[in-house]
């Protein structure tokens, strides 16, 4: 079983966090990440978990269009950037399919390195905007299979 956190992609600025919605930068983030996912088959999903917030759940929306998937969209509970990471692990644990995870900084990077490391802090894994990390449960342990960004491609 694998997981995938993905920080969401660039988005307007704006007074109301929430709402700020995606830039034309961030959908091109979008479509290049999505290509490059799709060609190769490496994120298989059913589910895009998203926070509440417009930016996280367009990314999840656009992704999975782009890698061209029937992934249902699920809001979820702590995913927000300043969420307890601790909160998702343990609902990570209980699952048994894959499923992505559309968030924020640091809050990704600080439930990467609690599931990966044991400990949230130190963090020892940044996501830039629409970065994906995905990590794999093996006999009860999570290790890294890779991680990604725009930059890289």
């Amino acid at each position: 079983m694998q997981i995938y956190l993905i920080r969401h992609a660039q988005a307007e600025a704006g007074e109301d966090d929430a709402a700020r919605p995606l830039s034309k930068r961030g959908r091109g983030q979008i479509r290049q990440m999505g290509r490059f996912l799709r060609k190769n088959g490496a994120l298989a999903t059913a589910e895009f978990w998203h926070s509440p917030l417009v930016r996280a759940r367009d990314t999840a929306m656009l992704l999975g269009k782009q890698l061209k998937v029937r992934a249902r969209l699920v809001q979820v509970a702590g995913l927000r950037y300043s969420d307890n990471p601790a909160i998702m692990a343990k609902r990570l644990g209980k699952i048994r399919r894959s499923v992505a995870l559309v968030g924020h900084e640091p809050h990704l990077g600080a439930l990467a390195s609690l599931l990966v490391a044991g400990t949230a802090q130190p963090t020892r894994f940044e996501l830039k905007k629409c970065a994906v990390v995905a990590l794999e449960r093996v006999e009860g342990r999570w290790l890294v299979r890779w991680q990604v960004s725009p930059e890289m491609i």
